[in-house]
């Protein structure tokens, strides 16, 4: 299927996905928003992949929100008279918005970001939902949102703060900065930070080819382990969490196929996820 804002493919169990309006700095328009979550949702209901790898095209990895998202078209115009019905009108909109990066965190499978250029605004929403972050050297990482008066909310701050330490948060935040590439490697941002896009990619690709070897069953318990402990405070409940989750999904036969490969030395072979279903 053809995108506007998305070229993707898929080999060797990998789905490529990349930004692909490097003209326009690969600004987020109305159809990215739909376009994204269409895209992952397809991937992911349809066990058509056991990673995603996003990407990008041009200087910069995406330069955000393009705001012509909030003015025309189907959004949250025309508004209402009433001022309540309006601010109920919003935050049903900004909630559609945040929706189209949740999906890369409610993903089954990992979601890596490999990030060139500028990742500005609505991209470090973007990019704070994904599993593994990694950059060039040219890269940074930019709250917007301050330097245009407004107030970051498609899901920076909930994510952003479990990834890196608050005072940074706070300062990109407040002063609207820039965080390089190397100073978002040393705070944990980024995994690791490359003198060029190819070498990156090389990286990304290797490593997601790694993650795409194991079993999907036992990634997937991984990453919803993983999304549960940061979300829930408590490792108490985490660990009752995983005790629950192992009941039902404890697979002996993948182990058996994991040690007999490495006795073997060959690749393990593991069945895909089974397709989801959405609708009865």
């Amino acid at each position: 299927m053809s995108y506007s804002c998305f070229d993707v493919s898929i080999d060797s169990k990998i789905a490529h996905i990349q930004l692909k309006r490097p003209e326009a700095l690969n600004t987020m328009t109305r159809a990215f928003w739909n376009e994204l979550p269409e895209i992952i949702h397809d991937i992911d209901d349809h066990a058509k992949a056991r990673v995603i790898v996003i990407s990008s095209t041009g200087k910069h990895f995406s330069a955000g929100m393009d705001l012509s998202v909030f003015t025309g078209g189907d959004g949250v115009n025309p508004a209402p008279a009433d001022q309540w019905a309006r601010a109920e009108a919003m935050r049903q909109f900004v909630l559609t918005l945040q929706g189209s990066f949740n999906c890369l965190d409610e993903a089954r499978i990992p979601v890596i970001a490999a990030v060139q250029g500028g990742c500005i605004g609505g991209a470090v929403d973007m990019t704070s939902a994904c599993d593994i972050r990694y950059a060039t050297a040219d890269a940074f990482f930019q709250i917007q949102e301050i330097n245009i008066g407004m107030t970051a909310d498609v899901g920076t701050f909930p994510r952003l703060c479990k990834l890196i330490p608050e005072g940074w948060v706070r300062e990109l935040a407040y002063a609207g900065r820039r965080l390089p590439a190397e100073k978002a490697r040393d705070i944990g941002l980024v995994n690791g930070v490359f003198s060029s896009q190819q070498e990156m990619l090389a990286h990304v690709m290797e490593l997601a080819a790694e993650i795409a070897a194991k079993a999907p069953v036992a990634v997937a318990g991984s990453k919803r382990m993983i999304n549960y402990a940061r979300d829930h405070a408590s490792v108490s409940d985490g660990l009752d969490y995983i005790a629950t989750w192992q009941t039902g999904m404890f697979s002996p036969p993948h182990m058996a196929e994991a040690f007999a490969a490495k006795a073997q030395k060959r690749a393990p072979e593991f069945p895909d996820l089974a397709p989801m279903r959405r609708r009865m």
